[in-house]
């Protein structure tokens, strides 16, 4: 049984307090990216269905109608953008 343990801790890699603190940062960084890209793809997949429906219902205001989408994906998507750099500035 001895033995076993002996194997168990040479095998095993020697982690210093930097090392845990750093791979803790970076799970917290990916977590908190993770979060970041949620509400973002919530509203774009809101904002694109209610284009839809508003083509749908007024096909003679569909060119507007894009127009419009594209820009609020193009405001939505900037939530991820910045939610991507907060997380790379957390990370370093």
């Amino acid at each position: 049984m001895e033995a076993i343990v002996r194997l168990i801790a040479a095998t095993a890699p020697v982690q210093t307090p930097d090392e845990i603190k750093a791979a803790n940062a970076a799970i917290g960084a990916g977590f908190a990216y993770g979060l970041a890209a949620i509400g973002p793809g919530i509203g774009i997949g809101f904002v694109v269905g209610k284009a839809i429906e508003a083509m749908a219902r007024q096909p003679e205001a569909a060119g507007m109608v894009r127009t419009t989408m594209f820009l609020g994906i193009a405001f939505t998507e900037a939530l991820a953008l910045i939610g991507f750099v907060v997380f790379i500035l957390l990370g370093l």
